[in-house]
């Protein structure tokens, strides 16, 4: 069992070593985020709603799945999906700046990513928490820690590269102060789970519900496998419930407490046992 997250909580909530708390409440006086869905032929409106913004005294985020465009040698390992090398080029950082300093050439635009020295990252940030730069393009680096409250727009550029997870993280960057903030999905993908995909970002800010659709749509894969995504095995399946999980534990705690040798339970004792034989879970 390795120590990333993912194992090790799915480990902890087996053997009941988990307290577990479900936050399900924004802090207080932030408003909701406006978020749109903007295919490409929309982009000109929404640059042109971008700089109004900026020109109000707010600041934006640009996001992209990556810091250099793919190489063609990259292109035929397969490195992407099929439906993104048909249609559409995946977006870099290095070249996005330089697009928006073509579209924006009134505002100071910087990038972060990171492959970038610490200092540079942290010059950047900070010049950007000074309001010092106008949009920060970057790759998702900025996932989470980063506390601005005067930025108003987040930019996400090639949303299908992403889970919901990524993308919920992404918009909750902005909205963190007294204006009202706004996120923009921009996408050139019309495949099916896409469209799903980004509708529910437009129609739902709880977390636990995207993560919910997300689970559903790609599955959650295996627990005794090697398989992130697809059909699930039944461990997995039992866990995807947090308040049940919850519900559970607390059960097997009154279990051990009052009954800790099973003798009311010979049942529950012997597929147990077979639980036990069957998965090593060492």
């Amino acid at each position: 069992m390795t120590a990333t997250p993912i194992p090790r909580t799915l480990a902890l909530s087996i053997y009941g070593d988990l307290d577990l708390s479900i936050l399900d409440e924004m802090p207080k006086n932030r408003k909701t985020i406006i978020t749109k869905i903007v295919p490409k032929l929309r982009e000109k409106a929404m640059f042109e709603f971008i700089r109004k913004e900026i020109k109000n005294g707010r600041q934006a985020f640009v996001i992209c799945p990556r810091i250099e465009e793919s190489t063609e040698e990259e292109k035929s390992k397969n490195i992407f999906s099929f439906d993104q090398l048909l249609n559409y080029e995946v977006k870099a950082v290095k070249k996005e700046v330089e697009e928006m300093k073509k579209i924006f050439p009134e505002f100071k635009i910087e990038m972060l990513h990171g492959k970038m020295k610490s200092k540079d990252k942290e010059l950047i940030m900070t010049k950007f928490n000074k309001n010092e730069i106008n949009m920060l393009v970057s790759t998702s680096v900025l996932e989470v820690g980063i506390d601005v409250p005067n930025a108003t727009i987040m930019l996400i550029m090639g949303t299908e590269s992403f889970g919901l997870a990524q993308l919920h993280q992404f918009r909750g960057r902005v909205g963190r102060g007294m204006y009202q903030s706004y996120c923009f999905l921009c996408t050139e993908s019309n495949s099916k789970t896409t469209k799903e995909r980004l509708g529910a970002m437009v129609d739902c800010h709880d977390g636990f519900k995207l993560a919910e659709i997300d689970l559903k749509l790609r599955g959650p894969g295996e627990m005794f496998g090697r398989n992130q995504s697809g059909f699930p095995d039944l461990a997995m399946s039992a866990l995807k419930d947090a308040k049940m999980l919850k519900n559970i534990q607390n059960e097997a705690k009154l279990l051990f407490a009052t009954d800790p040798e099973f003798e009311k339970y010979p049942l529950f004792l012997e597929r147990y046992k077979e639980f036990v034989e069957k998965i090593h879970m060492e």
